[in-house]
């Protein structure tokens, strides 16, 4: 069975087809800049089995256009992945947030689609995306299976007691208000692989899962389940991010629209994509080049490294309480995987709750597998995630 994953942003089209006997990926790529006019051109980009990269630059005014030339690429007679499309069983969409009504992965259907547009609310700045790349793939592939795999799924265990706000209950029961979270497949998947590593089953483990990365989030997983996250109505909420503010004291806003004179929407974007890494160095947000900035002395790149880690730090410690036995630490992400120098900070200072850091592979942005010393009481890892994957068994299973 092969199944296609399409991962949609505003400007953007990634994909992946996955054979799920062996679970290689046949192809994979993106396509970039859709619908945006600028210096740079748009592009689609496609990688087979062979791991040759193909890229052409060309208009790509819609979602329906990106996915055409993804399909002509798929299809090509002497670099395609399959003869015809109809080798293609399934389809699996990776959405950011579910809303309210939707707890776990469904088959698209007009039903579903009609109750999908009512979550568009709850991630308006993904959701809207999804719905684009949805529709495109109905149009291009209309006889083909589609599913929804919704990244807030996994978080649907979280109690009550830590999944409301301290609000009027009202806005609950009105309006769905609560801790949704984020990153729910990558959580998922990496809680199935760290029992794996541990030996133990599922239900048997409490971890920690650290998804570092431009985005970024942390969830408390106890006997297998989701208890708590950082994220939380939106990706919005928790821990410093590439562009996102994370926690912060709600009067900020009102305080700083004020003083500026935004309107709400302003300062939403201010919060969404002039903050985090990117706000206190007000150079960049991306690890790699603050890592750089740091080694030819800039102060500010330092602060918001530091900030980046204190607040994971804190959020491992809260979780640990919350816990109260934690079988391992695992860090996935593109933060995660690629900088061990950057997760020894987040977790200096903790030898005393049992945590102790390797630091032998601080040079190795390369490293998986374990990252503690053997004396560590506590074990952490570095374990790759793979969204594609967890979304296209998701997929499998229900249209079986």
């Amino acid at each position: 069975m092969k199944i296609l994953v399409v991962n949609c942003g505003s400007s953007s089209l990634k994909y992946q087809l996955i054979e799920m006997e062996n679970e290689g990926v046949l192809a994979s790529g993106k396509c970039d800049r859709i619908g945006v006019k600028g210096i740079e051109s748009p592009f689609v980009e496609y990688k087979g089995k062979d791991g040759k990269k193909y890229t052409k630059e060309l208009e790509l005014p819609n979602h329906t256009v990106a996915f055409e030339e993804v399909v002509k690429y798929l299809i090509d007679p002497e670099i395609g992945a399959v003869k015809d499309l109809s080798e293609i069983s399934a389809i699996g969409h990776r959405v950011v947030h579910g809303g309210p009504n939707f707890t776990s992965s469904v088959l698209v259907s007009d039903e579903v689609m009609e109750e999908f547009n009512k979550a568009i609310e709850y991630a308006p700045l993904h959701n809207p995306a999804h719905l684009q790349g949805i529709n495109a793939c109905k149009k291009i592939m209309p006889n083909i299976p589609q599913v929804l795999v919704f990244d807030t799924s996994f978080h649907t265990t979280i109690p009550e007691m830590a999944a409301l706000y301290a609000i009027p209950y009202e806005y609950y029961e009105k309006y769905g208000i609560k801790r949704y979270g984020a990153h729910g497949t990558s959580h998922k998947y990496i809680t199935k692989q760290a029992a794996k590593v541990l030996g133990k089953n599922v239900e048997d483990i409490n971890i920690i899962s650290c998804h570092l990365g431009n985005g970024a989030s942390i969830a408390a997983v106890k006997n297998g389940k989701c208890v708590d996250t950082t994220m939380g109505l939106t990706p919005l909420e928790g821990l410093v991010m590439g562009t996102r503010a994370g926690d912060l004291d709600p009067a900020v806003i009102e305080f700083a629209m004020k003083k500026e004179n935004l309107s709400i929407d302003q300062m939403m974007t201010v919060l969404n994509k002039k903050s985090g890494l990117f706000g206190i160095s007000e150079i960049t947000g991306d690890i790699r080049d603050l890592k750089s900035l740091i080694s030819e002395g800039n102060e500010r790149a330092k602060l918001a490294v530091d900030m980046f880690a204190y607040r994971v730090k804190k959020y491992i410690g809260s979780y640990m309480a919350v816990l109260g036995h934690v079988d391992a630490i695992i860090f996935e992400g593109g933060i995660g995987e690629h900088n061990p120098d950057v997760l020894s900070e987040c977790v200096s200072g903790l030898e005393e709750l049992g945590i102790k850091f390797d630091n032998s592979h601080n040079d190795d942005e390369m490293y998986e597998g374990i990252i503690s010393t053997p004396d560590s009481k506590i074990k952490m890892y570095v374990i790759p995630t793979n969204e594609e994957l967890e979304i296209a068994k998701e997929t499998m299973e229900l249209v079986k």
